[in-house]
């Protein structure tokens, strides 16, 4: 391991998509030695659509990367509502649903956020593919871990960015069932040809209790589909079974019309479907000794929100600079907790806004849906959600610049 920075602390980072990444490059930029692993044997792409909105373009725009953001903004212009039997329903500007701010915010596809975010760490940080962590074990003076590949390192700290289903989490904190909130729906996401001729725009059709979309990213020939389904209760069951997820969605969508035939059998044959619960995860305290958490981790809001990356990128920020504030790993993570909770609370509570917006479950609620829309105009609102932009930033602390080295009190320990 690269010693050169050791005296101002090691963490260890587990995951490299979004948060991970984030945090790595404030922590460098504040001195820490900083390893990235991720159980990927690279960056895992998917061109599906993300927003960063709010508050979080001014993380990007601190970082540098803002000018990257908004050349890959993929500039969504119309969002169609269809009923049942593919009739037009209603026709909105995508961010009047979403509450973004057309000119300010950015949506870009996945990928691109993480091959940007990748690219300004990747000459500084040091990054470990094809692996995981396997065990922890806190003590003293840092933490030694277990990789899945055998090999053993101590680091200073280890941060969990490691997703709705965290592996960093569930070591420290126990098994994700305690800390998962189910919203009563199950999704499938995949990729299909354009046959559609859609461009820049998104078709999502609804019946109650069931929903597809077909969005595509400026003129791709590809179309990113994706079908939702309200289920009582998580299957449990399915979801380590990849065939028994396809023919439980295909059951679902059996009676369904429109193009929703062609989707089910377009995913049958995806290699890239993915199957997942919409949940939100709720922790009364995000760190555990010298183990904290951030992004979906630790307050996965649900795409229903659209705010997972935002919050990300929030998260990051704010818990990079706590730790280059305090002197104590423990007061760090509880300011970097006190400053953000509120702001992760209340956009996990805009759930009820896109639930009702997206996913109506009786009949009566898509017709007040529909109406509801149709009411809206077909321009960009002027401004976002005030959720967005809650938080209002700290300054980055500037007082220990990058490669100069300063006392890290109790960070220091064995590597």
């Amino acid at each position: 391991m690269n010693t050169r920075n050791a005296a101002k602390g090691t963490v260890l980072v587990s995951g490299a998509s979004i948060a991970g990444p984030a945090v790595a490059f404030w922590l460098q930029r504040y001195g820490f030695t900083v390893t990235v692993v991720e159980k990927s044997t690279g960056l895992r792409g998917g061109g599906y659509p993300i927003d960063v909105r709010g508050t979080a373009v001014e993380v990007a725009r601190r970082m540098g990367i803002l000018p990257q953001l908004q050349k890959a903004h993929i500039e969504s212009r119309r969002l169609t509502f269809l009923n049942a039997y593919g009739s037009e329903a209603a026709v909105v500007h995508p961010q009047a649903v979403v509450g973004g701010v057309e000119g300010h915010d950015v949506e870009v596809p996945r990928g691109d956020l993480a091959d940007v975010l990748y690219g300004a760490v990747r000459d500084e940080v040091e990054f470990v593919f094809d692996d995981s962590i396997d065990a922890l074990k806190e003590h003293e003076h840092g933490v030694e871990v277990t990789f899945r590949s055998g090999v053993q390192r101590g680091f200073d700290l280890v941060l969990g960015a490691d997703g709705l289903h965290s592996r960093t989490r569930e070591l420290v904190f126990g098994p994700e069932q305690q800390f998962h909130r189910y919203l009563g729906y199950c999704f499938a996401i995949f990729t299909m040809p354009n046959t559609f001729g859609l461009s820049h725009e998104a078709l999502i059709w609804n019946t109650p209790g069931r929903a597809a979309a077909l969005y595509a990213v400026k003129d791709s020939n590809e179309l990113h589909a994706f079908l939702n389904f309200a289920q009582p209760q998580p299957p449990r069951e399915v979801f380590r079974a990849p065939e028994a997820q396809r023919d439980l969605v295909a059951a679902t969508f059996a009676d369904d019309e429109w193009e929703i035939p062609a989707m089910v059998a377009a995913m049958s044959h995806a290699n890239d479907a993915f199957f997942d619960t919409v949940s939100q995860v709720h922790m009364s305290s995000w760190s555990n000794g010298r183990v904290a958490l951030l992004g979906d981790a630790a307050y996965a809001p649900s795409f229903l929100t659209g705010q997972g990356s935002s919050l990300a990128l929030v998260g990051a920020y704010m818990l990079a600079r706590s730790l280059a504030a305090h002197r104590d790993h423990t007061e760090a993570f509880a300011a970097y907790e006190r400053d953000i909770r509120g702001f992760v609370e209340m956009n996990q509570a805009q759930v009820g806004e896109g639930d009702a917006t997206l996913f109506p479950t009786t009949t009566e609620a898509l017709e007040r849906r529909n109406k509801r829309l149709r009411g809206l105009t077909a321009l960009p609102p002027k401004a976002g959600r005030p959720a967005h932009t809650a938080l209002t930033l700290p300054e980055p602390i500037e007082d220990f610049p990058r490669n100069v080295s300063r006392p890290v009190g109790r960070f220091r320990g064995r590597c």
